[in-house]
């Protein structure tokens, strides 16, 4: 049976400042996060790529669980590997170590290069500046790990990636007990596996998880005042109207459902800031549909003291509303 080369380009990186760990890639390949990334937190992370070894990825994150440092581990399996001259190869340790192995007869252009906790690799590109790009744009970004990944991506797709065009991408990140409800590593676990301009779609999804999963910033608290009472208003009728999801509930229905006792100890909560005098025109009745449309968009994690709402919350509403009111 004959396989596609997997046409890739990827950055596998370590996060100095939280340690976390991810892999984030591109192709001309359908579903490419299924081969390419692999990444275990405290451990280190590894890209297989080209006459992809998927192999590398398991075997790679158990030496480097063993203690062993990026580039020996990319040198034993790739000696081992009769068919290394058409295989890629990246991985970085959980010091920081990064290596990156491109076989001789992997089809041009292919080549990679090596920075402070990261390494960037990938085949049958448009040229050197597509690996440039990704990895002087991830060094040179600031912000959220991730953002910072997404932002290499962006630039090596901007720079003209996989000569044979676009199929998907993905982007993982990993951290202890970063994953729901802390029971795996898997903080960030996204792909686009087949789409026009995947990076574009990759990033959106982006936004979205930072929306559902990060948690609310003091700074992006805005005041409920008269003037953003009404546009909540007609938000909130809009959104509904959209949606379609006004309940007929009865008038003395509670405004929020209590979790059960024993779910509370795993939802820990607490205001960020005390509970603000409501102004004209805003009252417990529209707080608590605010809270009900909260909890049909999965932004449990955003609800805040009343008399206030995050800058994340409004800009979702307003979406869902079809645009800012006035």
């Amino acid at each position: 049976m004959a396989y596609p080369l997997v046409v890739t380009f990827s950055l596998v990186a370590r996060d100095p400042t939280t340690g976390d760990l991810g892999v984030v890639v591109a192709s001309r390949f359908l579903a490419v996060g299924s081969v390419v990334p692999h990444a275990r937190a405290s451990v280190g992370a590894v890209a297989t790529q080209a006459l992809a070894n998927v192999t590398y990825g398991p075997d790679g994150l158990a030496l480097l669980a063993d203690g062993v440092p990026a580039t020996e581990v990319v040198a034993r399996l790739t000696t081992l590997d009769e068919h290394r001259d058409h295989r890629q190869l990246g991985a970085v340790d959980s010091h920081g170590g990064a290596a990156s192995f491109t076989g001789s007869a992997c089809s041009a252009w292919a080549g990679g290069r090596t920075g402070p906790g990261c390494a960037a690799q990938g085949n049958i590109l448009a040229g050197p500046g597509v690996v440039d790009a990704l990895l002087d744009a991830y060094l040179a970004t600031t912000g959220a790990f991730a953002d910072r990944l997404l932002a290499g991506l962006m630039a090596a797709d901007r720079a003209g990636g996989d000569r044979r065009g676009r199929q998907s991408a993905a982007i993982v990140v990993v951290r202890l007990a970063g994953g729901y409800l802390g029971g795996d590593d898997r903080w960030l676990d996204l792909r686009v596996d087949d789409h026009p301009d995947p990076v574009d779609e990759l990033v959106r999804l982006r936004r979205i998880h930072r929306l559902l999963w990060e948690p609310v910033d003091l700074d992006d608290l805005v005041p409920v005042d008269g003037a953003l009472a009404i546009e909540l208003r007609e938000l909130l009728e809009r959104a509904e109207a959209a949606s379609r999801t006004v309940a007929s509930r009865p008038e003395d229905a509670p405004d929020e459902v209590p979790l059960p006792a024993e779910l509370e100890a795993l939802f820990p909560s607490g205001p960020l800031v005390e509970r603000r005098p409501f102004p004209p025109g805003w009252d417990d009745r529209w707080q608590g549909r605010l809270v009900s449309w909260m909890g049909m968009e999965n932004l449990e994690g955003r609800m805040v003291a009343p008399g206030w709402i995050d800058r994340g919350t409004l800009e979702h509403l307003r979406a869902a509303g079809g645009g800012q009111v006035g």
